[in-house]
């Protein structure tokens, strides 16, 4: 394809749209317009034969006709005969429907299908006014409602689609033919000045395709304009002049690259395994923003091995080492797999966070999924630890979200690509209410709120950690529940609901059908006894609900 038609094809899409969008601006304004215009005529029509109506209702109440039939009959044909003094055009049908969905009058003629009945007939149920577009013995009409309860009717006020917007079409239609016309002017311009203009274009082309073939760089490209395309034509030859010098030049450049992009990858290699690979990726490509921190809204995972230290007592220190290396890449893969970076390992606990230095689309719930496929991966190594008389592991997880703190912590000599603040604080926390209400996850409600459309979630209880005056409510995340669990869960939270409204012998008997049904599950357990304990001696009228913790 010739570089004739390659402009032809940059300067069409660059003229097409243009022109279109304008065509389409001016089009969709007019018909805006126009149609507001209507629309308030309709309108207009619609309040004063509402207006007139309320006219001959009021006349009949006044002399206390309103309740005799014949006097309303005459008062509706009133109306009817309004209806047809408002109508100034063939195409324009004024109507009502009666509450059983049936036409009470008709300025014309109009022949109802049924199913443009039953359609009308919703929209009369609404009794609200407003604007609507409906089908009238197949026509398709636009149309002002307005309810008249007296006479228990809906009346519509319509014209035919096609003569409403016959002016906007007509404005459409000229605005094409005057769009097509300016088109085919600019690409017939277009084409005349391409080809003068591409003339010295393709002189330098011939020469060029010589230099290659011959590969003598002596040859120079004849200047023909003293112009952009001349000093084009200019700068070729003083390139093809300093080509054999910056020959060598490339040479030595491209080894250098070599082992550049070689001692790069080693890099990688070795750091993948202590810094996230995003955070490696930012380095390589802006360093010195590694030292600058981040505020940053994500999720914080902390675990923990329940009563570690007498699992590391029954084991020598080879087997030790080597069960918490297989626990770590069951946990690490569980992360990973939902986008989460391990921040670190303190001792036997890992803290991960999801949301850095990538976001995505919902951290909280990409944070709970890989909690939760611990847990699944948890039962997984304990298979293998019993498989080889080993100790099993319990753990603990709290999830908790919100504003941080986030980047390379630490001085020139050792760094940390961590995250700081007191959503992280809350996130540990919680990890140590699991060891209290004997459940293997928890988290925060900013999480709940972030993922209760995605799992099922059951209020542990309201509390206020040690050191922190903010309330926090706990849940209980679950991927998916039995039907027993359903249900008990369903009489859970209706106790949960009764409790905090203090209606404590409501609450007990929820939180006993939630005890037939899981009779060893721990909160249910503890809300029972919350309940007798405040049905024997009811709380002040301050008490909230809320347990203030007083340790970590």
């Amino acid at each position: 394809m010739s570089i004739r038609y390659k402009i032809l094809l940059v300067i069409i899409p660059l003229l097409v749209p243009a022109l279109v969008i304008a065509g389409a601006a001016a089009a969709f304004s007019a018909r805006s317009g126009i149609t507001a215009i209507a629309q308030e005529f309709l309108q207009f029509k619609a309040e004063e034969l509402y207006r007139y109506g309320q006219q001959q209702w009021q006349l009949l109440v006044a002399n206390e006709l309103h309740e005799q039939e014949s006097y309303r009959r005459v008062a509706k044909r009133a109306v009817e005969g309004f209806a047809e003094g408002l109508t100034r055009r063939e195409s324009e049908l004024i109507f009502a429907l009666s509450s059983d969905g049936r036409p009470a009058f008709a300025t014309g003629e109009a022949e109802f299908t049924d199913h443009e009945l039953e359609t009308l007939a919703e929209l009369a149920r609404e009794e609200s006014p407003g604007w609507h577009t409906v089908t009238v013995g197949t026509t398709a009409r636009v149309a002002q409602s307005v309810p008249f309860e007296p006479f228990d009717w809906v009346l519509f006020v319509t014209e035919q689609e096609q003569v409403f917007y016959r002016a906007v079409d007509e404005i459409t239609e000229r605005t094409a033919i005057i769009l097509l016309i300016t088109l085919t002017a600019a690409l017939l311009l277009t084409a005349v000045f391409t080809r003068s203009l591409l003339k010295p274009l393709s002189t330098m082309a011939a020469t060029m395709r010589s230099i290659m073939e011959s590969r003598d760089l002596a040859q120079q490209v004849p200047v023909l304009y003293h112009d952009e395309i001349g000093e084009l034509g200019s700068t070729f030859n003083a390139m093809t002049e300093e080509l054999a010098q910056a020959y060598e030049q490339v040479k030595r450049y491209a080894f250098e690259a070599a082992v550049s992009k070689r001692q790069e990858q080693k890099v990688r290699n070795i750091f993948q395994k202590y810094v996230p690979a995003d955070v490696i990726d930012q380095y390589f490509t802006n360093p010195e923003s590694m030292l600058v921190g981040q505020k940053r809204t994500l999720a914080v995972l902390f675990s923990d091995v329940r009563s570690f230290t007498a699992i590391a007592e029954r084991l020598p220190p080879d087997r030790m080492v080597e069960s918490l290396n297989a626990y770590f890449t069951h946990m690490v893969d569980a992360v990973a797999n939902h986008d989460g970076v391990v921040d670190k390992y303190i001792g036997d606990a890992i803290m991960a966070f999801f949301g850095a230095p990538v976001q995505h689309e919902n951290d909280a719930a990409a944070a709970v999924a890989a909690g939760l496929e611990m847990l699944e991966k948890l039962r997984e190594f304990n298979e293998t630890q019993r498989r080889n008389r080993s100790p099993e592991f319990k753990i603990g997880i709290g999830i908790n979200y919100g504003p941080v703190t986030i980047g390379n912590i630490g001085s020139e000599r050792k760094m940390d690509y961590t995250v700081m603040g007191d959503m992280v604080n809350l996130a540990a926390r919680l990890e140590g209410l699991t060891k209290m209400y004997k459940l293997p996850i928890l988290i925060s409600d900013s999480v709940q709120r972030e993922v209760k459309d995605r799992v099922w979630c059951r209020l542990v209880d309201t509390v206020a950690v040690k050191g922190k005056e903010r309330i926090t409510t706990v849940y209980q995340p679950k991927t998916q529940l039995s039907k027993t669990e359903r249900e008990a869960w369903t009489h859970h939270n209706r106790g949960v609901e009764h409790y905090y409204r203090r209606d404590f012998r409501a609450a007990v008997w929820e939180f006993l059908a939630a005890h037939k049904q899981l009779p060893d599950d721990p909160i249910v357990k503890m809300f029972l006894a919350r309940c007798k304990r405040h049905l024997n001696t009811p709380p002040p009228p301050d008490w909230s609900g809320v347990v203030v913790l007083t340790e970590k």
